[in-house]
């Protein structure tokens, strides 16, 4: 093989300052890629309100987005493993910069769901990017440490955005168009800053993506989101059109199984799944983009439409879940890079997950303010000590090589947890507050309103009308909260069944999977005995040949 077809793998070395620098881009894209999904939920009621749409396009708004973000990172992440990981995200901020304009200009529902699909794409590059160049970057050890600077740029992003979003609905020479462009400086800095200095080895690879596996991959996720959403609406659950776009789910899962099982190069590799540390960690990535996204959605309209709040004050209403989420993931990031163990604070997270969500399902449209705080911390820290931790273990588990397709795996589930939570939760938040509705109004012989027609605008409606339609939306709210607890439990049960191996300190000491297949792993902190019965850790584990004496007093 001649040198230019060499492969580089190994990931770079960098000094701190280095790594820092080229951080503060990848921070920027990442706050970019985040903002896109958030900044949007608490202008959503006036949004939908301007545009003449309902309870289905206030879930697309978000589902589009999240839909193409889903389809996109694996694509994404493979690419990574293949090609100038520099060229991609640039290329990726521009997407997104070429879909947050057109979102901007929408006229209708219609258009804006269209371009928030244009915004999914490039928010898929920024987020699976981020991950594969920051563990190109740095050791699995120190990445801990780096990874809670991440955490708490996805914590601003991801419960700051609808804070973000309220100030610019409520300011009038704003309005909320500005809830599109607002990541537009955000993205040029972003490109300014990483072309100046983010620095990588070039990989000499040809890129060959099984396209025939993506276009699977997204048309059975795709599926089943529509289906997510229309059920329970347009058509009954239990109906052929339903029981049409399952098995059609099914049949396209099973094909894009069938051809990446036999690619070259998959866009997901299915040995991937062999290892029992990443499947385990897919799971609990699952429910963990259930939490994520279904809180920051959903909580914006609960503030709005049942407690008669600003989108401003609704924004502010979310800041104990980001507070609790920025120290939990900035703290606990710094913990694991000192003691590379990090088992506990993923059992840790998963419960607080589980416990808030139950919590937050006794919401109701006048439920104590100091109660609801208290629950959102909860949430926020259990959210902190998982989301990045879980793609860290992952990290821990593969090759230099594999890294874009593992970190992207990951995420893929998390966003796909993300779309069909939010979906899915939509649906029921639909169901429940029409049966509230009918209810409470028929109590007061009012005509029933349909939920899934224009959300109301509590202020301009009748006193006793209001108090209806505001009980509706906080017992609705509740439900869904409530149906979201079991998805903490599976999260808990997940990473409760993962083997814990410590964080690797070297990028060529061999994966995780690879140490724990071992016998005997050394302890934590223990000298590795070097003999002729034990190789040395890295691509080089030929054994080396000891002293006699020191040999046998060691044995």
């Amino acid at each position: 093989m001649t040198q230019a077809a060499t492969i580089r793998t190994t990931p770079v070395q960098m000094s701190h300052r280095q790594i820092l620098e080229a951080l503060s881009g990848l921070l920027l894209g990442m706050f970019v890629a985040i903002l896109s999904s958030t900044v949007v939920t608490n202008g959503l009621p006036r949004i939908i309100t301007e545009l003449h749409g309902g309870q289905s396009a206030y879930t697309w708004v978000i589902t589009s987005a999240l839909l193409a973000t889903t389809a996109t990172t694996p694509i994404w992440g493979k690419l990574a493993d293949l090609t100038n990981k520099k060229t991609l995200v640039q290329l990726s901020l521009v997407i997104y910069l070429i879909g947050s304009v057109l979102a901007g200009l929408s006229q209708s529902t219609g258009q804006l769901i269209a371009c928030r699909v244009l915004q999914g794409i490039g928010a898929g590059g920024l987020t699976a990017l981020a991950q594969v160049i920051m563990a190109t970057m740095i050791t699995p050890r120190e990445r801990g440490r780096y990874s809670g600077y991440l955490g708490a740029v996805m914590a601003v992003a991801t419960i700051g955005g609808p804070l973000i979003g309220g100030v610019i609905v409520d300011t009038p020479w704003l309005g909320w168009r500005w809830c599109f462009y607002v990541g537009v400086p955000f993205a040029l800095a972003a490109l300014v800053v990483l072309q100046r200095t983010l620095h990588l080895p070039v990989v000499r690879r040809k890129a060959k993506i099984d396209w025939t596996g993506a276009t699977l991959i997204t048309a059975a996720v795709s599926t089943l989101l529509i289906w997510v959403t229309l059920a329970g609406d347009r058509f009954a659950w239990g109906s052929w059109p339903s029981l049409a776009m399952v098995s059609g789910a099914v049949l396209l899962g099973a094909l894009a199984v069938l051809v990446e099982t036999r690619a070259a190069e998959p866009v997901i590799p299915p040995h991937l799944f062999r290892s029992r540390t990443i499947t385990l960690a897919t799971v609990a990535s699952v429910a963990v983009g259930v939490g994520m996204f279904g809180v920051s959605v959903f909580l914006g309209q609960y503030f709005q439409v049942s407690r008669g709040q600003s989108p401003t004050v609704a924004g502010l209403m979310t800041l104990p879940m980001i507070l609790g989420l920025l120290v939990a993931s900035t703290v606990v990031g710094q913990v694991i890079s000192r003691t590379g163990r990090w088992k506990r604070y993923l059992v840790a997270g998963s419960a607080l997950l589980t416990v808030g969500f139950t919590l937050l399902g006794t919401l109701r449209a006048d439920t104590n303010l100091v109660l609801l705080s208290g629950y959102l911390v909860l949430v926020g820290v259990g959210l902190g000590l998982t989301m990045q931790n879980l793609v860290l273990v992952v990290q821990n588990s593969v090759g230099p090589h594999e890294l874009g397709a593992a970190s992207s795996l990951v995420a893929f589930f998390r966003t796909l947890g993300g779309a069909v939570g939010v979906s899915a939760l939509g649906a029921l938040l639909s169901t429940r507050v029409t049966g509230y509705l009918s209810d409470g109004l028929a109590r007061l012989g009012v005509p029933a309103i349909d939920a899934g027609g224009t959300l109301p605008d509590v202020n301009a409606l009748p006193a006793p009308v209001r108090a209806v339609v505001e009980s509706a939306y906080g017992d609705g709210a509740g439900d869904i909260f409530l149906a979201a607890a079991p998805f903490g439990l599976i999260a808990l049960v997940a990473v409760s069944l993962i083997r814990e191996v410590p964080l690797r300190r070297h990028h060529d000491d061999p994966p995780a999977d690879e140490v724990a297949r071992q016998p005997s792993a050394p302890a934590a902190g223990s000298p590795i005995l070097v003999g002729a019965d034990r190789p040395l850790p890295g691509p080089n584990r030929q054994p080396v040949a000891q002293p006699a004496g020191v040999s046998a007093a060691r044995r």
